[in-house]
């Protein structure tokens, strides 16, 4: 995609859907010795994602698995969208349209092959995947970042989108 476009399409996002494990997190998925789940997230992104959400634009979260860390973050960072348990995660972003969500000029995050069905979904405009993203997802990405999954990658999607200064 040549910048102009991307420009373009950046500059129109009216709501960002996001995988979470792989994207908000590194994807590794720790256990205590007592088998309470622990996941690590980037402080980076959640007050980017906040900034996001100060300008208007639409936040969910969609994760193919369910988490008490990843309904604890959604509740910190004050997203009221989140969706755990996805098989099909662009299923998942019919029922948030249903619900209320942007119908058009979507952005969707996914770094694995099951984010591809987001990724694909008529209404997604932007597909941005992570440094360390699967290769079929990178190759259907428009944009790539320079950051792994978990290290504050939500800090380019507000420099792409520019509102990196707002």
């Amino acid at each position: 995609m040549n910048t102009i476009h991307l420009n373009e399409i950046c500059s129109n996002i009216r709501g960002i859907v996001s995988d979470i494990d792989g994207v908000l997190t590194s994807g590794e998925i720790i256990y205590s010795s007592s088998g309470i789940e622990l996941k690590s997230f980037n402080v980076k992104d959640g007050s980017s994602i906040v900034r996001l959400k100060n300008k208007g634009i639409d936040f969910a979260l969609v994760s193919g698995r369910e988490s008490v860390a990843n309904q604890l973050r959604a509740e910190e960072l004050g997203i009221k969208r989140l969706y755990e348990n996805i098989g099909d995660k662009g299923s998942a972003l019919d029922e948030l349209i249903k619900n209320g969500f942007p119908s058009e000029n979507i952005c969707a995050i996914g770094d694995d092959i099951q984010d591809l069905s987001l990724f694909r979904h008529s209404c997604v405009t932007l597909k941005i995947t992570v440094k360390d993203g699967h290769p079929r997802v990178i190759e259907e990405a428009d944009f790539v970042t320079k950051r792994k999954g978990g290290e504050g990658i939500m800090l380019e999607v507000c420099e792409l989108l520019n509102m990196e200064s707002q």
